[in-house]
Parts: C-alpha cells; sequence; structure tokens
C-alpha cells in the first residue's frame, strides 16, 4: 500500500527536525560558496512568512517571484507556503509585455525581486500599489529588503499542512503563441510524482547525498519539479550558478550527481569541444580520455542525465552517448508537471526515444496521433480560462498538441507539434521538427527552423554555429549545398529544402525569437524574415 502523498511543506518540516545541520543550498559569488542548512533555510523561510502574514492578505492570495535561480527564491518559495499563498512565478527573461500581463491577470497582491532581465523598465510593468521585496541580485528600488525583513522579523512557530487539494502554485506557460496561461497546481502534485519519477532513477537511493545544479529558470515546471523539488523529496543539495561567466567552473565545482538541461546547452557543450579537438581525433578517444572529457564537462559524477523542453538533435545526443555520458531525453510539460516519459533503462537510448511513462501515468494516441496523458500530476486547469482548459483536459485526459508513435516496445517517440505542421502548394503536409533533426548534424548550423507555407517546397532559417563564425560566406555557403545535396537525397522530394537562409543574429530570448524556456518562437521567427523568403527562395544558400 503506497504512503500518503506528502506535501512540500510537510517534506520541509521533516528535513527541519531530522536534517537541521545538513547543507541544503549553496549560493556562489566570484566561485566561493556560502553554504546553508536546512536550520538557516528553514529560519529564513520562517521569518519571512511572518512578514507576509502580516500584511493579513485573503488566505490563498498570489504572490510573484520575478527573480534568477538563487537561495533566496527556494526560500520564498517555502515562504509563500507556510504563509498559506500560492507563488506566481516569472521567468527572468521575461519581456515586459507578458509580465505586465501575468501580474494583473494572477491579481498578484506582493512581488519579490531579484535579478531579472528587464530590472530597467520594471516600473512599467509593476502594479501602482504592489509591495516590493528585494532579494538577492535585486538592482531597483524596493519598499523592503529580505535582509531587512530577516533582521527585524521572529520566525513563525506554526507548522500548517495544506489541504492537498488546495492551489500550490501558477505556473505561466513560456507562450510560443498569445498570451501565456496559468496552469495551476495543487499541494498534492509534487508528492504525486515525485516518488515514482525518483523510484524510476533511483534517486536518494545512495549513500551519498544528491547534489543538483540549478541554473534553468525555477519559474518554468522542469526545473522547479525535477530540480527544486526533486532535492526537497530525497534531502538533495542545491547549487546554483552567479552567471554564464561562471557557469563551467561551477559546474565542474559541484559535480552533481543528476543533471538536466535544455538542448541548446547540450549543443553548446558540443560545440565547445569540437572547436579545441577535431571530430575526427575524437573518434579515436580511449576510454581514460573520455573519461577526461566528461570530468571537464562536470558530468563524470552524474548518475542521472536528462534533456527535455524541445527535442534533442539526435547527432549531439548519439555524441554524448559515445563519450559515454547517458543522455536521456524524457518528454512532458508544465501541464502535467514533468509526470510523463522517460527513457529509464540501463541500456543505451535510442536517440530521439522519450521512453516509457513513468509508473501511474498513462499515455494514448487519437486517431490523428496526439499525444494524451492521464495521472494524478495533472493541472486542475488554465487560471481563470474554463475553455481552454475544455479544449485540452477532456474526460480527464490532456490533450499535449504533440504528435507521436509508439514503437514494438511501448516506447513513445514524438514526430511533431500538430499546430507547426504546414501546407506547400503541391499539397504537401510537412513537419518541421522532422526535417530540422535532419540538419542538426551539419556541424556548420547553429539553429534552424523549417517553414514554407503557400510555399512549393519547405526552406530553413537558420545561423551560424560558433564553428562558422569565421568562414567567409563563399566557403560557408559552399559547405552548406554539399549539406544539403547530402541530405536531400535521402528525403521524399516533396520533403526537400530548397533553400537555406542564413540570419545574422542569433535567435535569443532578449530579441523576442525564443520563449524564456529556449524553445523556438516559429511564428515570429518567420514573420521578422518573411520578406526574405520570398526574396531569397530561388537561391540555395544565402545571406541576410
Amino acid at each position: 500500500m503506497r504512503d500518503a502523498v506528502k506535501t512540500p511543506l510537510e517534506m520541509f518540516y521533516r528535513w527541519e527536525a531530522e536534517a537541521a545541520d545538513q547543507v541544503f543550498l549553496r549560493q556562489p559569488a566570484n566561485l566561493a560558496w556560502t553554504e546553508y542548512t536546512w536550520a538557516e533555510v528553514a529560519d529564513r523561510a520562517r521569518r519571512l512568512a511572518a512578514y507576509i502574514i502580516e500584511q493579513g492578505f485573503e488566505p490563498g492570495s498570489r504572490i510573484a517571484v520575478f527573480a534568477k535561480n538563487c537561495a533566496d527564491w527556494v526560500v520564498v518559495d517555502f515562504a509563500i507556503m507556510l504563509a498559506g499563498h500560492v507563488s506566481v512565478p516569472l521567468y527572468p527573461g521575461q519581456d515586459a509585455g507578458s509580465s505586465k500581463y501575468i501580474l494583473d491577470h494572477s491579481e498578484s497582491q506582493l512581488i519579490f525581486l531579484g535579478s531579472f532581465d528587464i530590472a530597467e523598465t520594471a516600473s512599467e510593468i509593476l502594479p501602482a500599489g504592489m509591495t516590493r521585496v528585494g532579494i538577492h541580485g535585486c538592482s531597483i528600488e524596493v519598499d523592503e529588503s529580505l535582509a531587512d525583513i530577516l533582521a527585524h522579523y521572529e520566525p513563525f512557530s506554526g507548522s500548517p499542512v495544506p489541504d492537498p487539494q488546495s492551489l500550490f502554485t501558477i505556473l505561466y506557460t513560456s507562450g510560443t503563441t498569445g498570451n501565456p496561461k496559468g496552469v495551476m497546481h495543487v499541494h498534492a502534485t509534487p508528492g504525486n510524482v515525485l516518488p515514482r519519477f525518483q523510484g524510476a532513477w533511483g534517486i536518494g537511493s545512495h549513500d551519498e547525498r544528491e547534489r543538483f545544479m540549478s541554473y534553468l529558470p525555477l519559474s518554468h515546471a522542469a526545473e522547479r519539479c525535477i530540480v527544486e523539488m526533486n532535492a526537497l523529496y530525497c534531502n538533495g543539495v542545491i547549487s546554483f550558478s552567479e552567471s554564464l561567466e561562471f557557469f563551467a567552473e561551477e559546474l565542474r565545482s559541484v559535480a552533481p550527481t543528476f543533471f538536466f538541461s535544455v538542448p541548446r546547452l547540450w549543443v553548446k557543450f558540443k560545440t565547445a569541444v569540437d572547436a579545441k579537438i577535431p571530430p575526427e581525433v575524437q573518434a579515436a578517444f580511449t576510454d581514460e580520455q573520455r573519461q577526461g572529457v566528461r570530468k571537464q564537462l562536470g558530468l563524470d559524477q552524474a548518475k542521472v542525465i536528462l534533456t527535455g523542453s524541445a527535442p534533442c538533435p539526435k547527432d549531439v545526443q548519439n555524441w554524448f552517448l559515445d563519450l559515454g555520458v547517458m543522455l536521456r531525453e524524457g518528454y512532458s510539460m508544465t501541464e502535467n508537471f514533468c509526470d510523463g516519459t522517460f527513457w529509464s533503462e540501463s541500456s543505451r537510448p535510442p536517440a530521439g526515444c522519450v521512453g516509457k511513462p513513468l509508473p501511474g501515468v498513462e499515455i494514448k494516441l487519437t486517431a490523428d496521433e496526439e499525444v494524451c496523458f492521464r495521472s494524478s500530476g495533472l493541472m486542475t486547469g488554465y487560471y481563470k480560462s474554463p475553455d481552454k482548459t475544455d479544449d485540452v483536459l477532456i474526460d480527464g485526459w490532456y490533450h499535449s498538441g504533440d504528435t507521436g508513435k509508439l514503437d514494438e516496445n511501448g516506447n513513445l517517440w514524438i514526430t511533431g507539434r500538430m499546430s507547426e505542421v504546414f501546407k506547400t502548394t503541391k499539397g504537401k503536409f510537412i513537419s518541421p521538427i522532422k526535417l530540422e533533426d535532419k540538419f542538426g548534424a551539419v556541424l556548420e548550423l547553429g539553429q534552424v527552423c523549417v517553414c514554407g507555407h503557400g510555399l512549393d517546397q519547405p526552406v530553413m532559417l537558420a545561423t551560424r554555429s560558433e564553428l562558422a563564425v569565421d568562414l567567409d560566406d563563399a566557403a560557408l555557403a559552399a559547405k552548406l549545398i554539399e549539406a544539403l545535396d547530402q541530405i536531400n537525397v535521402t528525403m521524399p522530394p516533396y520533403e526537400r529544402i530548397a533553400a537555406i537562409i542564413i540570419t545574422p543574429e542569433e535567435w535569443t530570448i532578449m530579441n523576442g525569437l525564443l520563449t524564456p524556456t529556449m524553445k523556438l518562437k516559429r511564428k515570429s521567427l518567420i514573420a521578422k524574415y518573411s520578406d526574405v523568403i520570398n526574396a531569397k527562395i530561388t537561391e540555395r544558400v544565402s545571406f541576410v
């Protein structure tokens, strides 16, 4: 019989009592670490909870957190729960329009501000009269600072246990199109998801405590679930990253036992190694040399290494697998709090396969191959959006909008996104993800986006990889034409890429071409270069 579901606060109380002297959070500054034990984290969270309670908000009020990952972020999360309220995290790279929408839509009563990317325009998006509290990294004017609150408030002494079905957090989707949707999760959600997730991987079953590195936004369900909550439910240690400048050294210093990242970073890891060591030299590596590269990456101690949030290029995943890094791909979403599918077998995963559902998770494919989920990790709905909720939650099943197939072993493969499929003038339907994956092995290409609605043939927008930055246009064009010929011949005529258009800038969060979780904003990218696409379609390789 399964033990009763434990809410995050119940786990907080457990470690506060049983592991008071053990380090839970580690905050870096110039590669020096400040460590916080469970006793210190609990003391800070309880003092902050006393401050929040004093504000007199109605129970279940929404409280926003707008900050990059740091130890204070987790302290704030616990304090909000202790005070009986609902956390509303914003992405540190969230644009001003989306940020204002989330704060207004959620009717947040209070906001915690740390380091974030639009600090210079914060006054434009923060609702008038909203109290601002500054935490680690805050550089704008605030009403209160966490340091002052900790100095002036006595710790809240209560230990309330929330109703498991009461609202825990509202996670706003990163929004590839339209306004973000507020995904509602209850206090029972982490307690439902984490035990089966940890059981599948053996997390917390080792003699040493698990080490986690937190650097992807905690406002994203993946980082919130499989880093913050994962560490909470196994009494692991979370180390944060100060900045990209120090990230590589921090990662080597931490040597995490569990590491999760998105495809964009895995590509950057591979590109950095390729720039220093030619692929033909890598092919002759000994086991000792491969171990040396793993150690330089900071992954030599990692037992569980995951990629997710977007499809990982197969050549990139295979490169890591050949290196001895067991990079497994998972598939889930904000709406099911990472309660999805993962390759959890000990054998080498086939690149591109996202494995089987976790125990207690059901999946099915509809007649048009849409992937659907059912589990106790599902959201209760979209905040203030019953119609949108009804569109995706049907008879207890969440309809993902992604298409997939199941192989003979019951493993899931994602084949595309229903909303991204386009039709050429020849009447052929094209799934861009399938074609983009084929070009993942082209070393000279960085980011790629296949498009072609209303065109005779699909075309591809792309950026230069770091390896191609110093190549002149003619040399790069020659290499890409050769790659185009080699790849096109393997595809049906209607899928062959007619043209590659190299854009002058990298696609980033700041220029509005990636979501805060580094997913491609296809519609924005295609709209930006629509005139160029029409003008350059007759050139096999061209440059903007």
